[in-house]
């Protein structure tokens, strides 16, 4: 049986593209980024792509790619483009996808969509959670969102320096599981991605 995992985070920046290398490592899954906002000549795909050690993986190319580092509902319009979201296809695939969004789970594809409405509910959501100032907040808001739209089958990831407090009060109020932790590397090589595939493999497979 394939599963696609959708891996989003709290806000940008926060780690989704190297959780998502680990999981694509991990199991040796296709990857997917729907929507790529700037960056083209060494976008998201070219970076997971970069860090991946197997030779089953496949990569798709993105349904939208945007010259601008902007949300991408702006990044559109200055492509004079509209996001149509029923244009967004998943790629046809035999092996485990993995799809990496945009930024946040609200941040607008258009003015109605946003990259929540890309998720399905039979996928497997990673959230990827980065302590800051004001993580707390993200985190249970982003949690409140995807419950509010009836997803259940949620797993978060700790990006970054521990930090116990926060997260402890994250996972009592959300009671969901932490599947992985990323620790603060000096850099994320193919070897590195390796380590975390081979550390939390079992545990994307159990969520």
């Amino acid at each position: 049986m394939t599963n696609t995992y959708f891996i989003t985070g709290i806000g940008t920046e926060v780690g989704k593209t190297v959780v998502s290398a680990i999981v694509t490592e991990a199991l040796e899954a296709d990857y997917f980024k729907p929507i790529q906002a700037g960056d083209l000549d060494y976008s998201d795909t070219h970076k997971v792509k970069a860090l991946i050690s197997n030779s089953t993986s496949k990569f798709f190319s993105n349904a939208y790619a945007l010259k601008t580092p902007m949300s991408p509902h702006a990044a559109a319009k200055i492509d004079e483009i509209e996001i149509q979201i029923e244009k967004i296809k998943r790629p046809e695939t035999q092996n485990n996808l993995v799809i990496e969004g945009a930024g946040g789970l609200l941040v607008p594809l258009n003015s109605k969509d946003c990259i929540i409405d890309l998720m399905d509910k039979t996928d497997k959501i990673i959230l990827v959670s980065r302590h800051y100032l004001g993580s707390i907040n993200h985190t249970l808001l982003s949690v409140e969102a995807l419950k509010s739209r009836g997803f259940s089958n949620i797993g978060i990831i700790f990006s970054g320096n521990e930090h116990r407090t926060t997260e402890s009060i994250i996972l009592e109020k959300t009671e969901l599981s932490c599947i992985g932790r990323i620790s603060e590397e000096k850099s994320f090589s193919k070897d590195v991605i390796l380590k975390y595939a081979q550390e939390l493999k079992l545990n994307f497979e159990k969520l």
